[in-house]
Parts: C-alpha cells; structure tokens; sequence
C-alpha cells in the first residue's frame, strides 16, 4: 500500500501538476483571449470615436455651408420683399392717380364742350349783332337819303 500509495500518489501529484499546467494554459489562454478582445474592443472604439469625429467636423461643416447659404438668400429675399413693397405702393399710387386723370379728364372735356358751345353762341350773337348793325346802317342810310332828298326838295 505505501508503494501504491506512493506511486498513486506520485501519480496523483504529477496529475495535479498535470492539471494545474492546464489550468495554467486554459487561464493564460483566458487572459490572452480577453487581452485580445479587449485590445479590439479598444480598435473598435477608437474607430467608432475617430468616425464620430469626423461625422461631427462634416456636420459642422454642412451647418456653415447651410448657415452660409441663408445668409446669400436671405438679404436677396428681404431686398426682393421690400422692392415689392414699394411695387404695391406705386401701385396704390397710380391707382389713385389713375381715378384723378380720368376725373380731370372728363372735366376737361365738359369744360372743353362748354367753352366750345359759348364760342358757338358768341359767334352767333357776333353774327347776329353785325346784321343787326348792318340793318341798323341801312336804314340809317336810307333815312339819312330821305332826309337829304327831303332837304333837296326843300330848296
């Protein structure tokens, strides 16, 4: 028994050494795998931050190309908004305008009408005074003659 014991012991020993090279190898290779995962963990993070990194400095960049752009369209807009602004006015304007021509218009051509019909009626009343006048010479003439023959026949 002791030589067994001893022999199963030393076997027992050497398979305790046996498996603790095991467990040495199962817990270096444990290690050596987690290293590995954690050093490509670390890859991978490093990555998604430099990837992050640049989608913000492109997002940054795509703001000031937006932000830019506003500003090009936006005085164009306000300069366009107040041109019609001022378009409206006028508008306004000439309406306003429009309605008084017209009005004045028409007054003009009643005042035309009516300064035309009293030319008309002076130069009737011109004519009619120049034949009454001529009439009135006439008979003056005719009554002077008669006077005249009236005074002939006196002498």
């Amino acid at each position: 028994m002791n030589i067994g014991g001893k022999a199963s012991s030393g076997r027992l020993s050497m398979e305790g050494n046996e498996g603790e090279e095991i467990s040495r190898l199962a817990i270096s290779e444990f290690r050596d795998r987690e290293e590995e995962i954690e050093k490509k963990k670390t890859e991978v993070r490093e990555k998604v931050e430099h990837r992050m990194g640049q989608a913000e400095e492109e997002t940054r960049r795509l703001k000031q190309i937006w932000e830019e752009l506003e500003e090009l369209a936006d005085p164009t807009r306000k300069e366009a908004a107040t041109v019609r602004r001022k378009i409206d006015m006028a508008n306004r304007e000439l309406k306003s305008l429009g309605q008084s021509c017209q009005k004045k218009e028409r007054e003009y051509k009643d005042a035309l009408e009516a300064f035309n019909e009293k030319n008309r009626e002076k130069a009737q009343l011109v004519t009619t005074l120049m034949e009454l006048l001529t009439e009135s010479e006439n008979l003056r003439m005719k009554k002077l003659e008669e006077f005249c023959k009236n005074i002939e026949y006196l002498q």
